[in-house]
């Protein structure tokens, strides 16, 4: 499905940078054309490698925060203005699309002003309810007010973008997606439940995502003595690396249940699908921190292209992902007791827990695999051709 459009994208977020939006960006793109479509994107550990097959055109820039410059993204917004300056001189480039509001939105805005180009900018929730600062929320506000489209991941954000101010007419929902290739059902893992020494009657549990508090993995560890007291035996990894590593760890011994928590950090590309594949529940109970909020969470989706169902938190967007009582459950966040009352209706009904599973399977395949998000994105960049003709 490649596109006739020339495209120049201005994101930090790229692979092989970690992260959803970067897995996002990258796999879209691909999907959309080939060196016809320009990314301009940090340059990071292992980029060369990764550029060098390729199918889009891609720039590396230095995109170092400094922090003794205020504000300290400022070299940021220089090397992508250059750097976009000097693709659009060169190339016939339509539009330009922008990874987040700032700092890319904001130079995007200034690119298509002075190229006279279409700009579509992403939304995805957490910096809308996070950047809070009078600066960063004018700059921030000004730019999505300015922009020809705006994709928002989730009801949640567009809902965020409606607040603002944004004109709802400029505002298309399309939310991340899941490589129905990589992320299936029926891979082998026995060897991983071996691997933690996970016994005959044992539930395991499994979360991806970064060792951040609103991803509510504490609130899974607390859960897991009410569980016990429930006559279940579960066991729990978690897969991430991130600041609370020492609080979940901490908390764990605290509980009681450091020989039921694992603590896996990074695992190999071709491990994690098989992670889904050998856990019985996905779970992130995530919950709203000073605002910090999900705003979509594809490890859902990657979950449920495994066949597995999950439990997430009531807060940000996580509705779009885990359909409640029909795909998954939702919970309030907040509370353990929630979390292990939620678990425990799963694991104590494996009729239901299997019906989820499946739904959340079929939806996963047919709505959110990354083919069809391009395809999404697609339709959006032609109406933007057909605004301008």
């Amino acid at each position: 499905m490649e596109s006739n459009h020339n495209i120049l994208v201005l994101t930090e977020l790229f692979l092989p940078t970690k992260g959803g939006t970067a897995v996002w960006f990258d796999e879209v793109y691909r999907r959309l054309g080939g060196r016809n479509i320009h990314v301009i994107t940090a340059a990071v550990e292992g980029d060369k490698e990764h550029d060098r097959t390729h199918a889009n055109t891609i720039h590396r820039v230095p995109m170092a925060r400094k922090p003794w410059l205020k504000p300290e993204s400022l070299p940021m917004y220089f090397n992508l203005l250059r750097r976009g300056m000097a693709v659009l001189w060169r190339n016939p480039i339509d539009q330009i699309h922008c990874g987040r509001v700032l700092p890319e939105g904001l130079v995007g805005w200034l690119l298509a002003r002075l190229f006279r180009k279409k700009l579509l900018i992403y939304a995805h929730g957490e910096e809308i309810t996070t950047w809070i600062q009078p600066g960063k929320r004018k700059a921030m506000r000004f730019a999505y007010l300015h922009a020809d489209r705006l994709i928002a991941n989730s009801e949640f954000t567009r809902q965020e973008l409606l607040k603002l101010g944004v004109d709802e007419n400029r505002i298309s929902l399309v939310s991340p997606g899941v490589d129905v290739h990589r992320f299936r059902k029926g891979l082998p893992c026995n060897d991983l439940k071996a691997q933690i020494g996970l016994a005959e009657g044992e539930h395991l549990l499994l979360s991806v995502g970064r060792l951040s508090r609103r991803k509510g993995f504490d609130m899974v560890i607390r859960a897991l003595p009410l569980l016990m007291e429930k006559g279940l035996r579960p066991r729990y990894a978690i897969i991430g690396i991130g600041e609370d590593h020492d609080y979940l760890y901490d908390l764990a011994r605290e509980q009681g249940v450091t020989d039921r928590v694992h603590l896996l950090g990074h695992v190999s590309m071709e491990d994690l699908p098989r992670w889904y594949n050998a856990c019985d529940l996905f779970l992130m109970p995530n919950r709203e921190i000073d605002g910090d909020n999900e705003g979509f969470g594809m490890v859902f989706m990657e979950a449920a292209a495994c066949g597995k169902t999950s439990i997430a938190g009531d807060a940000g967007g996580t509705g779009a992902a885990v359909l409640q009582e029909e795909t998954g459950l939702r919970v309030d966040g907040t509370r353990p007791e929630a979390v292990a009352t939620a678990i425990a209706r799963l694991l104590e009904d494996p009729e239901f827990r299997n019906e989820l599973a499946d739904a959340a399977h079929r939806r996963a395949v047919e709505k959110f695999s990354w083919e069809a998000v391009a395809q999404s994105t697609r339709r959006i960049m032609d109406e933007m051709t057909q605004e301008s003709a």
